[in-house]
């Protein structure tokens, strides 16, 4: 981003009305530069990007403010799993227009979320496009040299630990769709508000990054579903897992909706878009790492135990028995768009 000068362009002049107000790191040159710089310090740099896209990530009608927090939080969510502290993030911005009443609460959501999760706007760019709205952030994060924790490192007897409430965020895009979840929780409004919000505004779990920096032998995030995500894990570990069902976390919404039969335990598992934790804790650390979680506010349950074995994950009724999954995860070249 770059937005000085007395001949600056319909681009300059987007970014200096509304991103140079939120980028108040010294290393940002107020985006009158062509670079920023990240302080160094004796810590490695992770990094991380994501992009989201209109009609796939978020609807056209999504109020600006949460999109751009989905774009800032998704990759947040990533840090955390890592174990890093955020530190600082790039934005492209592709538009269609250079709108005022969507730019305004657009960078207001932003810098109000830069400014709550310590991740400063650094730079980036904006392009038009004739397609649909994108937004990419790539996102950069700090650890102690070696301590970045990794997909791989579970082993069997580790605890498969996962934070939050699993599979609201895909429950409330199909009430924004207009789907059978609207339907069923028409007399609800509370709760369709609960799993809308869940979707449009994810909740990174940066206040558990150190606790999963020093108790978690693997972690990624949930993204594409919890199913799809777990599979990955293991893969790269070389293990496989034996998943409790009926103890993963719910919400008060989606466990109404799975105990009147409404839903399946696949829409749970496999939905997407949950942005919470899944990681592997040896069973002399958990709890250690309960105890950091409650400390940093953050739910934390104990799902099932990492076995020996590359089968995918099983995932056991309350009777033992296996739940068949014909799928585990979105996919972005499988699955159809919103």
């Amino acid at each position: 981003m770059m937005a000085s000068g007395a001949t600056a362009s319909g681009e300059d002049s987007l970014i200096a009305r509304y991103f140079r107000p939120i980028a108040n790191d010294p290393g940002a040159f107020g985006l009158g530069d062509d670079a920023a710089i990240l302080a160094a310090s004796g810590d490695e740099i992770v990094v991380t990007t994501d992009a989201i896209v209109e009609g796939v990530h978020f609807l056209f009608d999504d109020p600006p403010d949460t999109i751009a927090r989905k774009a800032l939080r998704v990759n947040l969510s990533d840090l955390a799993a890592k174990g890093a502290a955020p530190a600082g993030f790039v934005l492209t911005l592709a538009l269609r227009a250079a709108d005022d009443t969507w730019l305004a609460p657009f960078a207001r959501g932003l810098g109000e979320d830069a400014a709550m999760f310590g991740c400063a706007l650094l730079g980036g760019d904006t392009v038009s496009t004739p397609g649909p709205l994108m937004i990419s952030i790539t996102a950069f994060g700090r650890v102690a040299p070696g301590r970045m924790v990794h997909r791989r490192g579970a082993k069997p007897g580790d605890r498969v630990v996962v934070t939050g409430t699993i599979g609201d965020a895909a429950l409330g895009l199909d009430i924004l769709r207009g789907g059978a979840v609207a339907t069923d929780l028409a007399d609800d409004p509370t709760a369709q508000q609960v799993l809308v919000g869940r979707y449009r505004i994810p909740q990174p779990r940066t206040a558990l990054a150190k606790a999963v920096r020093d108790h978690a032998s693997a972690a990624m995030d949930v993204s594409d579903g919890l199913a799809g995500d777990l599979a990955k894990l293991c893969d790269a570990s070389g293990v496989s897992a034996a998943i409790d069902a009926p103890s993963i976390p719910l919400s008060a919404p989606a466990a109404k909706l799975l105990a009147r039969g409404n839903v399946g335990i696949e829409a749970i598992v496999a939905g997407g878009d949950d942005y919470e934790i899944v990681c592997t804790i040896p069973e002399d650390r958990f709890e250690a790492f309960a105890q950091e979680a409650r400390l940093a506010a953050v739910a934390v349950t104990s799902i099932g135990t990492i076995i020996a074995g590359t089968s995918i994950p099983g995932f056991l009724d309350a009777q033992g028995r296996a739940i068949p999954l014909p799928r585990l995860s979105y996919s972005h070249f499988q699955d159809s768009g919103v």
